[in-house]
């Protein structure tokens, strides 16, 4: 059973890959002029998508009755979660608007969300008592689903702003659009670092003894540059890390986002040298078509349907399963610091939107600082910071 839901998630990400190009090919052909909104690619390209949806939807079920629970309770299931949903978000979205290009953007984001999410353990275990509740299911759930929308309008927000700003010039506007490509190229690098270390099975053992003398061991499957206070080799061969860091950071985990960097860096490097201008600047050409007022509303809906199914799930159903298992509504840990943090920074892009009239290119990069607050939340804080929600 596992291994069949296994392949469905390979089945459907390649399906994503498919209608990805399909829904390139609807951008070029010149008969399907934005009037028409759909040509043939792009009705190819729709179909495939939601073939590809009902195959990891295939996936969730049957990793669900092999675990014998809701499968998001480690990080690969979580991740893979927010992927699915992000890709039915945008199917929902796409048969309102029907607009080819808001495919060709929002595919390639749950493409490197689910190629991200490969790269954890898979390996399907026991609930810990904390999470057997229904809770489980109703709270995570409901919370990636919300993100999943919210991610909408990051992807309309990337379209608008690449065609809007002016790639003939230097600026901060230019600088800081880099910036979100380089981070999607800083992914794309965990994907590969990942991929190539465990394809040579590296393996590398640290001794940790913390304040009160405990000791632990940290294994490692890609070289060591962190590490953690008070630390000691396995093997004397091996080299040392280079820097410590104290136990409230995760030393395995801030070791695997430095590597991701690093190799972001170098991926982003080679491919100014080979295309010789900007990441927004290629892509330019394939948005020049689409409706800026159109995308812009894409995005602000997609906030005002997301926001409350976030609430939902990201904070009011979080505190009743907080009560029930822990006895507290809350707590401050990091994970749920980061919830409130993200409901109260699209509170306040709601608020600018109606009571402002913040719309078009400053709303658009309003969608793209949420979504990073998002995926800081999915990657920093359950990967560097230790709390009672990090994943193992």
């Amino acid at each position: 059973m596992a291994e069949l839901s296994g392949n469905l998630l390979y089945a459907s990400f390649f399906l994503y890959l498919i209608a990805t190009f399909l829904f390139g090919g609807s951008i070029q052909d010149k008969k399907g002029a934005e009037e028409k909104k759909q040509n043939k690619w792009a009705k190819l390209g729709i179909t495939i998508t939601i073939i590809g949806f009902v195959t990891q939807i295939g996936y969730f079920i049957m990793r669900w009755v092999a675990a014998g629970h809701a499968p998001v309770s480690n990080l690969f299931e979580f991740t893979t979660f927010f992927g699915m949903m992000l890709v039915g978000a945008f199917i929902w979205i796409y048969f309102i608007y029907k607009t080819p290009a808001l495919g060709l953007f929002a595919l390639p984001v749950a493409i490197v969300i689910i190629a991200y999410a490969s790269m954890f353990p898979r390996e399907i275990s026991p609930l810990i008592p904390a999470l057997q509740s229904d809770w489980l299911h109703i709270h995570v759930t409901t919370a990636a689903l919300g993100q999943a929308v919210l991610a909408i309008s990051f992807v309309a927000a990337i379209i608008y702003l690449v065609k809007s700003v002016d790639q003939t010039r230097s600026n901060k506007r230019t600088f800081w659009l880099e910036v979100v490509m380089f981070a999607l190229m800083c992914t794309i690098g965990f994907v590969i670092v990942s991929s190539t270390f465990a394809m040579t099975g590296y393996k590398e053992s640290i001794t940790w003894v913390d304040k009160k003398g405990a000791e632990a061991e940290l294994e490692y499957h890609i070289p060591s540059l962190i590490g953690p206070n008070e630390w000691t080799l396995a093997d004397e061969n091996q080299m040392k890390p280079l820097i410590e860091v104290p136990a409230i950071i995760n030393a395995k985990k801030l070791n695997t986002v430095v590597w991701s960097v690093g190799a972001g860096f170098i991926l982003y490097g080679l491919f100014r040298l080979i295309v010789r201008k900007r990441v927004a600047a290629f892509i330019q050409p394939v948005v020049k078509n689409v409706n800026l007022d159109l995308i812009d509303e894409i995005s602000y809906r997609s906030v005002l349907i997301g926001f409350p199914i976030f609430t939902l799930g990201a904070l009011i159903f979080a505190m009743i399963w907080a009560q029930i298992a822990w006895t507290r509504f809350w707590g401050w840990d990091p994970k749920e610091v980061w919830a409130l943090i993200t409901w109260l920074f699209y509170a306040a892009f709601l608020h600018l939107r109606l009571s402002r009239g913040w719309q078009g290119e400053r709303s658009a990069w309003l969608a793209l600082i949420g979504f990073g607050i998002i995926m800081f939340n999915l990657i920093a804080v359950n990967l560097v910071l230790a709390g009672l929600h990090s994943y193992a």
